[in-house]
């Protein structure tokens, strides 16, 4: 019988290590976190190669910096769901 893994994505692996469910940052971590973005350059970059992917016209090198663009952003998106609820306080 064959057995089937998971899919392993860079993003899978982050929110393993981030566990981003977990309260554990203290306050100033926390904010320190939530203040993280990607800089305008970043973000105007991954708009265009997005609109490309779209389009259909993304190639292999753009296709995979798009995906670093995601990666990252997600990982951006665990700390800082992670720092949201170490803030909150605990019912």
């Amino acid at each position: 019988m064959a057995t089937t893994s998971p899919t392993i994505t860079s993003i899978a692996i982050w929110e393993r290590a981030i566990q981003p469910a977990r309260r554990t940052l203290d306050a100033a971590s926390a904010k320190a976190l939530l203040s993280l973005k990607l800089s305008k350059r970043d973000l105007d970059r991954s708009d265009v190669l997005a609109l490309l992917a779209v389009q259909g016209k993304l190639s292999d090198e753009e296709a995979s910096e798009l995906e670093s663009y995601r990666s990252v952003g997600a990982a951006l998106e665990f700390l800082k769901s992670k720092a949201r609820r170490s803030l909150k306080k605990k019912p």
